[in-house]
């Protein structure tokens, strides 16, 4: 089944740029980078790209998934940020609603899940938990707010690996799927919101080129016409 999102009629959000780096807001519905096929071009890189001509990919969220992400202006500094997301540097976070009561402490405790995920190769683009031969995959989840009429749990996740779909099959494999997730849910969550509500609200990391340390949050977001909201 296509993953369902909400097509992309928001401007370029730019959240703070200067000679070195680029961060975005991405709407849900817009790919990080292109696809196969002429209908897969318009991206979120290549709009960046027709503004800062120098502006280079380092990491991708999922075409569904909106919020943070940050791009660097020229081949060093893409080199410094790719070193920094590959040893662990890079602080994350994202927020979601998910089907169900969430069994993690509320509050500032975490629960962390450890499952492998390896490719479902029957079944691409989904992933699986694969014990056997699966790569090594950790998520820790914080339990902010439970609606108990809706039976829907709102999730603060914390990725300390960066698989390919990880925290959307790490919330499925525990029994929570994110609501409106069209890879990993049933049909009946899928029906529970109109994109997938998973949103990349933190972001922190040194400066490529002086050091300095930068932070950036939703609170931070000038451009919300299609930032997460609580549903």
């Amino acid at each position: 089944m296509p993953a369902r999102t909400l097509a992309p009629t928001v401007a370029l959000c730019v959240v703070y740029v200067d000679d070195a780096v680029v961060v975005l807001d991405k709407p849900s519905g817009l790919l990080s980078v292109p696809g196969r096929g002429p209908d897969k071009q318009d991206c979120l890189s290549l709009r960046v790209q027709a503004e800062y001509a120098d502006a280079l990919v380092v990491h991708r969220l999922d075409m569904a998934t909106s919020g943070l992400i940050v791009m660097a202006r020229g081949a060093q500094a893409q080199r410094t940020l790719s070193d920094a997301f590959a040893n662990r540097q890079v602080h994350k976070r994202y927020e979601a609603m998910v089907h169900g009561t969430v069994e993690a402490p509320a509050g500032t405790e975490w629960r962390t899940i450890d499952l492998p995920i390896g490719v479902d190769w029957p079944n691409r683009p989904r992933r699986k938990i694969d014990l056997q031969t699966g790569k090594a995959s950790q998520t820790r989840v914080q339990l902010l707010h439970v609606d108990a009429q809706r039976q829907v749990s709102h999730v603060l996740l914390e990725p300390l690996t960066g698989r390919t779909h990880q925290l959307r099959l790490h919330l499925q494999a525990i029994g929570h799927p994110i609501l409106g997730d069209a890879l990993y849910a049933p049909p009946a969550v899928v029906d529970m919101a109109p994109r997938l509500l998973l949103h990349a609200r933190d972001l922190a990391f040194a400066h490529p080129v002086s050091g300095r340390p930068l932070q950036f949050s939703r609170e931070q977001l000038k451009c919300v016409s299609d930032t997460y909201t609580k549903r």
